[in-house]
């Protein structure tokens, strides 16, 4: 891949590694390694993912230090990792179709818009990305929606520990599988799908829009950079010459990092009214104004919040999933790319 800043000078151009499309990766050792990859990314994270359920369960907001240190108080380390082996078994099935679907999407979408649409690399690039992530996404909450109702549940378990009074309607659980039985005993299968429609509205369109905006980031990076360079050589003070720059490995990395962190940001704050919705529409059973045993739905849920806080109460659990999803977001896209070189079929044409 090589990026120009300025058309009309060649000692700006920046000379990336080739892109991996699908068909040059080895099938097997992508999902194979992804699964590992992945599986460390997301226990890693796991315990501010804790931190943000429980916030967004909560009747009265409760700060997040405090919360953290009631869960180590209260219940150890153990606490931060309520419902992580149902997460885990639910990751690496939701992460092969995301990835598979994020991958044939972009290849074939990428493909449409620049051959035959005739589209810039640019526009192409943010229109294979944005069709990408929006079709991950949905593909991935067919396996991802029951594993995040059940995790969920068994996240929340103990809650109330730091004073602040717990949302009703909790239940308690045994585990994953006394947890995904007593589920479908009461509200049958459609129960492990509660708050499917809510969940495909929540990621969809905030997959769609962070990979377009981490494409334009990363373009918009790289051509920053290349203008640095043309100017340095300019003034003599530059060895590149008419070779351009070729960035290291680091380089690279850190690059796909900041890009990746700044698609987050808006991300995050624009979806996080529905992620509240959604957890609390996961989490609970019935509830204040909805009658024991009644599914709550969408217009209660958001009712509820609203006596207890105000729109603001819809904000709860800001910060940790803020953090998260920039950790999250960092770690994957570096973790992604690595992933990719190390699974191409001819590893030495695409070495940093």
């Amino acid at each position: 891949m090589s990026l120009s800043a300025a058309e009309d000078d060649s000692a700006s151009e920046i000379h990336l590694p080739a892109d991996i499309d699908w068909e040059m990766l080895d099938k097997s050792k992508f999902f194979f390694l992804g699964a590992a990859l992945f599986s460390g990314v997301s226990g890693t994270l796991y315990p501010i993912v804790v931190l943000k359920t429980r916030q967004q369960v909560m009747l009265q907001d409760c700060p997040c230090f405090k919360m953290a240190a009631s869960i180590f108080r209260s219940e150890g380390w153990r606490g931060f990792y309520r419902g992580f082996g149902t997460s885990l078994m639910g990751t690496i099935p939701a992460r092969a179709l995301y990835m598979g679907a994020l991958e044939v999407t972009k290849s074939n979408v990428g493909n449409v818009a620049s051959g035959q649409l005739g589209l810039s690399e640019a526009s192409a690039s943010a229109i294979a990305n944005a069709s990408a992530g929006l079709s991950a996404a949905m593909a991935a909450q067919l396996v991802w929606t029951p594993i995040d109702v059940v995790s969920q549940r068994l996240m929340v378990q103990g809650s109330g520990g730091d004073g602040s009074s717990c949302a009703v309607g909790l239940k308690k659980y045994n585990g994953g599988i006394d947890a995904f039985r007593k589920i479908v005993h009461a509200d049958g299968v459609r129960g492990l799908y509660r708050g499917f429609g809510i969940s495909i509205l929540t990621y969809a369109p905030s997959n769609a829009v962070w990979w377009a905006s981490y494409s334009m980031a990363h373009r918009a990076m790289w051509s920053c950079i290349g203008c640095y360079f043309c100017k340095k050589n300019e003034n003599g003070s530059g060895g590149n010459g008419s070779n351009g720059y070729r960035p290291d490995g680091k380089s690279v990395v850190a690059v796909q990092a900041l890009s990746a962190a700044m698609a987050s940001g808006a991300s995050a704050l624009v979806t996080m009214p529905l992620d509240t919705i959604k957890t609390r529409l996961q989490v609970l059973d019935g509830g204040e104004g909805g009658g024991r045993g009644r599914t709550p739905t969408i217009v209660q849920t958001v009712r509820n919040l609203v006596k207890e806080g105000g729109l603001g109460a819809c904000y709860r659990g800001l910060g940790p999933r803020w953090a998260s999803m920039s950790m999250s977001a960092t770690t994957m896209i570096t973790t992604y790319e690595f992933l990719k070189r190390l699974s191409a079929k001819n590893q030495e044409s695409f070495a940093l």
